[in-house]
C-alpha cells in the first residue's frame, strides 16, 4: 500500500467540542475536514490489520517511517539556534549544516553484481568454435586473429539443493562358470564415507552462521528430494566440531594477547540448565562440594554457608583485535561477558601490557581483578540523550550535534588510514575541544539547576558526566574505540539463533554453536571464504591438531599449499616460516 496514514494532532478535549458541536448540528468545515481524515486513516488500519503478513512493528512502521538514530532523523529540521547556545553550540551547528549542503557523491553500481563479484563461482572456460589465435581473419583473409585480454563473461546462476547427493552405481560382474564377482572401481576422489568434508561445512554454515534451523533444512532437503534428518545434521557437525576443536583453543588464546578487546553478552536459553534437570544438577553438585569442604575443615571451624545460585545464561562475545586482524569469541553458560572475558584474559602473555577493554558501563563486563585500561561505548550514552530528545529538544541537540562532530573526525582518520597514533593526535586537535566544551555544558546544567538532576535528561547528563573519563579515552590513549558497535553486530549472530532455533538442549550442544559461530564470525571479519575454511579444516583434522596456530582464517591457504607440496624440503622451510 503507497498512500500513507495522515496523523493528526488532537487531544481529548478537542474531540469532545468536535462531538458536542456534531449533537448540535454546528460542524464547522474544519471539523468536517478532521472527521474524513479519521474515516480514511481508519479505513486504511483496518485493511493494514487484515493482512496476515502484518506484524505490528511493520504496522507501525508505515504508520511513523523508519526510526533511526542518526543525528539528522532524530534532530529532523527543527530550529537550530536555541536561546540558550553556547558558543561552541553555534559552532557545531553551523558545522552540520555546511556538511549537510555538501553535495553527496553518487553511489557506485547500479544494484547488480558483476561477474568478478562471484568469487565462488565454477569458471567454465569456452573456446571459439571455428577459430584459435593465429588462424586468418576469415573476414579480411590478411590478418590473424589474437586472443584478447578482456573475453565475454555470462553469469548463470541455477538452483540446487543445499547438500547434493550423487549415487555412483558401480557395475558387477560374474563369471558363469566359476561364480566370480568383478565389480566396477569407484572413480577417483570418491571416498568411501556417505558425508563429504564439503557438507558438514554446509550443514554449520546454515545453521550457526545463518541462523537455519536443523529442522528448516530437513524440511528443504526433503522438498528438494535428498531426506536429511535432523537429528542426523547434529551428529554430523558434533564430529566435525571434536576434530577441529584444537583451532577453536588456539582462536581463544591468540585473541587473549589482543591490543583492544570488545565483549558484551545476550541472553541464551539451555535447556539444561532450566528446570528440574538444573535444579537436581545444581543440588548434586553442592552436595559434592559440601562433602569435599568438610573433609579439609576442623570441626571447629565449619561453618553453615548458604551457596548463591545463578538462574540466568548469557552468550558472551568477545571481539580481540590482535595486529589488525579481528578474533570473534561465543562463549555461552552461565558466566556474565566479564568473567568470559577473565577465562579467555588468563592465557594472555606476561610480558604484554594491559589491553583496551571496550563495553558499556555495567559492572559484570569487567574481568574481576585482571587488569585492563577501560573504555566505555560512547553511544550508549549518546542512545540516552536520543530517547528524551522530544522533551528536551534543544538540550540534546546540542549533545548531539557535539558528538556527531567526533564521529566525522573518526570517520576522516579511517578515511586517510592513520594510524594509531596519528589517530590520537588527530582527535586530540579536531575533538578535543569540542568535547571540553560539552564537559563544561554538561557540568553547567546540573550545577547551575538549570536541568532537574532526577529528570530524563537529568540522569543521562549524570550518566555521562559520572563515567567521562572511560567515554572519552580515544582522546588520551591511541587505539582507544569510540564504541562497542562491533561487538553489538557479533551478537546479532547468536540473537538470530535464539530466535529461529530457540535454545540448545545441553551445554555441549551450546559449545558446538559456539565453536562454529566463532570460526564462522571470524572469517566474515577476515574477509574470508567460511564455507573453504572449515571443509579445509575438516579434511586436514590430523594435521591441524599439532600445530593449530597454522590453521587461523588467516593463513590456512599458505599451510594447505604447502602440505600440497611435493618436495619435502620446502614443505620443511614452508611450515617453519608459519
Amino acid at each position: 500500500m503507497s498512500t500513507k496514514v495522515e496523523i493528526i494532532e488532537i487531544d481529548i478535549a478537542q474531540w469532545d467540542a468536535i462531538l458536542r458541536r456534531a449533537d448540535a448540528n454546528e460542524l464547522t468545515k474544519s471539523d468536517c475536514e478532521t472527521l474524513w481524515t479519521f474515516r480514511n486513516s481508519y479505513a486504511q488500519l483496518l485493511e493494514l490489520l487484515q493482512e496476515k503478513n502484518m506484524s505490528i512493528g511493520r504496522l507501525r512502521k508505515w504508520i511513523f517511517g523508519s526510526q533511526t538514530e542518526k543525528t539528522k532523523d532524530v534532530l529532523g529540521n527543527g530550529d537550530r539556534n536555541s536561546k540558550d547556545s553556547s558558543p561552541q553550540e553555534t559552532t557545531t551547528t553551523q558545522t552540520t549544516a555546511e556538511t549537510e549542503n555538501v553535495e553527496k557523491k553518487p553511489r557506485k553500481g547500479h544494484g547488480r553484481n558483476g561477474a568478478d563479484a562471484y568469487t565462488g563461482a565454477e569458471k567454465v572456460a569456452v573456446p571459439h568454435e571455428s577459430l584459435q589465435p593465429g588462424d586468418p581473419c576469415p573476414k579480411c583473409e590478411d590478418g590473424t586473429v589474437y586472443e584478447t585480454n578482456r573475453p565475454i563473461k555470462l553469469v548463470r546462476l541455477v538452483g540446487q539443493a543445499p547438500i547434493q547427493a550423487k549415487i555412483y552405481k558401480l557395475q558387477k560382474l560374474r563369471c558363469n562358470l566359476c561364480s566370480e564377482l568383478f565389480t566396477a572401481k569407484a572413480p577417483t576422489g570418491v571416498g568411501k564415507e556417505k558425508y563429504d568434508a564439503t557438507a558438514s561445512s554446509m550443514i554449520a554454515l546454515l545453521k550457526y552462521g545463518n541462523g537455519m534451523p536443523f529442522y528448516r533444512d530437513e524440511k528443504l532437503q526433503a522438498n528438494l528430494g535428498i531426506p536429511l534428518p535432523d537429528s542426523t545434521q547434529w551428529d554430523i557437525v558434533e564430529a566435525k566440531a571434536e576434530k577441529i576443536e584444537p583451532v577453536f583453543a588456539e582462536l581463544i588464546r591468540q585473541a587473549a594477547n589482543g591490543e583492544v578487546v570488545h565483549n558484551d553478552d545476550s541472553e541464551v536459553k539451555i535447556l539444561e540448565l532450566m528446570g528440574k534437570r538444573a535444579k537436581r544438577a545444581a543440588l548434586e553438585k553442592v552436595a559434592l562440594e559440601k562433602a569435599a569442604l568438610e573433609a579439609t575443615e576442623e570441626p571447629s571451624e565449619k561453618k553453615s554457608k548458604k551457596k548463591s545460585e545463578r538462574r540466568g545464561m548469557f552468550t558472551t562475545g568477545i571481539i580481540a583485535i590482535v595486529e589488525n586482524r579481528k578474533i570473534a569469541l561465543f562463549l555461552s553458560g552461565r558466566q556474565h561477558a566479564g568473567e568470559n572475558l577473565k577465562d579467555v584474559l588468563l592465557h594472555r602473555a606476561e610480558t604484554l601490557d594491559a589491553p583496551i577493554q571496550m563495553c558499556d558501563a555495567l559492572s559484570r563486563n569487567l574481568p574481576g581483578e585482571l587488569r585492563t585500561i577501560l573504555a566505555h561505548c560512547l553511544l550508549h550514552s549518546r542512545r540516552r540523550f536520543v530517547d528524551v530528545v522530544e522533551q528536551f529538544p534543544a538540550e540534546c541537540r546540542y549533545v548531539l550535534e557535539s558528538l556527531a562532530v567526533i564521529y566525522r573526525n573518526d570517520a576522516d582518520a579511517r578515511e586517510q588510514k592513520m594510524s594509531p597514533q596519528e589517530r590520537l593526535l588527530h582527535h586530540q586537535k579536531e575533538s578535543g575541544p569540542t568535547m571540553e566544551q560539552l564537559h563544561l555544558w554538561l557540568g553547567r546544567q546540573l550545577e547551575d539547576r538549570l536541568v532537574e538532576p532526577n529528570s530524563s535528561l537529568g540522569e543521562a547528563i549524570s550518566y555521562m558526566r559520572k563515567h567521562w573519563e572511560q567515554l572519552t579515552l580515544f582522546l588520551r590513549v591511541a587505539g582507544a574505540p569510540l564504541d562497542n558497535n562491533i561487538c553489538e553486530r557479533m551478537l546479532k549472530l547468536a540473537i538470530l539463533n535464539r530466535k529461529n532455533a530457540m535454545f540448545y538442549k545441553t551445554e555441549h550442544g551450546a559449545r558446538v554453536g559456539d565453536l562454529f559461530m566463532s570460526l564462522i564470525h571470524t572469517c566474515e571479519l577476515c574477509k574470508v571464504n567460511a564455507f573453504d575454511y572449515l571443509t579445509e579444516l575438516d579434511r586436514h583434522a590430523n594435521e591441524l591438531s599439532s600445530c593449530p596456530q597454522n590453521w587461523m582464517p588467516w593463513n590456512y591457504r599458505e599451510t594447505v599449499a604447502c602440505l600440497r607440496c611435493s618436495c619435502e624440503e620446502q614443505k620443511t622451510v614452508a611450515c617453519r616460516v608459519l
